[in-house]
């Protein structure tokens, strides 16, 4: 087949990216041609594709830049000829969608699906939902006000709490609306049940939803899972952005009032408020932004990792990965995470709640015993790349049934 891969960017910038990129891998290694279109980007991978790409645009420069930004939104601009001559040179039998406003647009999915072309979304975020994606206010709270067809953004400030942000996210959601959207979506690929849930939530098709898990590269997997064999693990970690979303703060109260040692991988805007809240605990270790090598050391030596997230996480790579270095995940009961924890391979609890993180990582070792290998060989097999694989082909080829 020849499938073309759509993502705004084409680095590892997040877990969109990665995904899509090990997607790419993924189908050249069984032998597909497959093209990838993103927006043009100084971090980029140096791929073959690239003089296809889309322009860059910015919406933090001046009023040229926000302009050709905005025209971007709403799929206006230079972005339908560079959709045009992409599709009318490759001529994909599938056009793969993951994360594509803003920098992109849907415009491509509509204009392939008028050229008779089958289109497939992988859904990273709840923006097909949520016009500010993360089904929060800006306090914090929980929302789901928009998923049923009332538009509160800009009531409630939700980008960013600016009014213009705001006024521009609610367009973009009456512009490319459900209807709208659905109309040239052959299937929708929910990554947990949690996001397929919301979408028909939502008001979209059961027939167009699917809810397939990502997978973990074999070259990562082969880590990992050696990873599994340590015996050694004597402390408990973090790996993923440092921001309130996460949970974080709350997650770093629990550990300072448990004593426990704990590792935190990663970056964020709020990286240098706890470096400095806790810099006197000498427990709490912060490692910074790390590599995929530097995650799977850090996972191996673990305990437990946890997920504190106090938003709805759909499939959140960070417990795949360690599941798959056998490390037991202490998860937040929130989103797609908990369909993704078992007794045997680790604990959930109360999102928010510091006290309760830390009775568990107090007591982790007294009540908690698990099998780090049996971990690793059930999560490796269930996030195998063949597995999907094998899910994804009936997808592209229309012969997968909805249960």
């Amino acid at each position: 087949m020849k499938i073309l891969i759509v993502n705004k960017f084409f680095y590892p910038r997040g877990g969109d990216c990665v995904v899509a990129m090990a997607t790419r891998r993924l189908l050249q290694e069984m032998g597909h041609e497959v093209r990838v279109f993103a927006m043009n980007h100084p971090d980029n991978v140096d791929i073959e594709d690239v003089s296809g790409y889309a322009t860059e645009v910015s919406f933090a420069g001046g009023m040229k830049s926000k302009i050709a930004g905005a025209r971007r939104i709403f799929g206006k601009g230079d972005i339908v000829e560079s959709a045009a001559r992409v599709l009318d040179d490759f001529r994909p039998d599938v056009v793969h969608l993951h994360n594509v406003h803003s920098y992109l647009s849907p415009v491509i999915g509509e204009m392939a699906a008028k050229r008779g072309i089958r289109v497939v979304w992988t859904l990273h975020d709840y923006k097909l939902l949520c016009p500010s994606y993360a089904c929060r206010r800006p306090g914090g709270e929980l929302c789901e006000e928009c998923f049923h067809g009332g538009l509160r953004v800009v009531h409630n400030r939700c980008m960013k709490g600016s009014l213009v942000q705001s006024v521009m996210a609610d367009l973009e959601s009456r512009s490319w609306n459900r209807a709208r959207l659905s109309r040239f979506t052959s299937c929708f690929i929910a990554p947990s049940q949690f996001m397929r849930n919301k979408m028909l939530e939502g008001g979209y098709g059961a027939h167009k939803v699917i809810a397939l898990h990502n997978f973990i590269d074999p070259e990562k997997s082969a880590s990992l899972a050696r990873g599994a064999q340590n015996k050694e693990r004597d402390y408990f970690c973090y790996v993923g952005r440092l921001s309130e979303e996460k949970g974080v703060e709350t997650l770093l109260k629990g550990v300072n009032d448990s004593g426990v040692r704990f590792k935190v991988g990663g970056d964020g805007p709020l990286s240098e408020e706890l470096r400095t809240k806790y810099s006197d605990n000498p427990n709490i270790e912060f490692l910074g932004q790390l590599d995929a090598d530097g995650v799977v050391k850090l996972l191996s030596g673990a305990k437990a990792s946890v997920i504190p997230s106090e938003c709805y996480e759909n499939n959140p790579l960070s417990v795949i990965e360690s599941l798959c270095a056998g490390t037991p995940v202490i998860g937040a009961s929130i989103g797609g995470i908990p369909e993704l924890i078992t007794e045997k391979d680790g604990i959930l609890f109360h999102p928010g709640n510091a006290e309760e993180i830390g009775r568990i990582l107090k007591d982790f070792g007294k009540r908690h015993p698990f099998d780090n290998e049996a971990i690793s060989r059930r999560a490796l097999e269930q996030f195998s790349r063949d597995r999907h694989y094998a899910e994804l082909m009936k997808i592209y080829s229309g012969d997968l049934t909805v249960k």
